[in-house]
């Protein structure tokens, strides 16, 4: 399971419900995906296939949405 938790242009932010308890979010592309951990900020995990300017937006795009991942994080997983 993987619930999404936003759609914005042609990103869209998700979790995987069986993943490690370190919060983060994934962000899929047409072109590729990120892996962005949260705390202790927002950083770049993992990527594949995302050039330096759709990580750049993917990194905007968590950072405007923060509070709303971290939301849906606590909803989901219940930490």
């Amino acid at each position: 399971m993987s619930p999404t938790v936003l759609k914005e242009g042609p990103f869209r932010l998700f979790f995987f419900s069986r993943e490690e308890s370190r919060i983060h979010v994934h962000v899929s592309h047409p072109d590729g995906e990120a892996k962005f951990w949260l705390t202790p900020t927002v950083a770049l995990a993992t990527s594949v296939g995302l050039s330096e300017r759709q990580l750049r937006e993917a990194h905007v795009l968590v950072e405007k949405h923060l509070e709303e991942i971290r939301d849906a994080w606590t909803h989901h997983f219940g930490r």
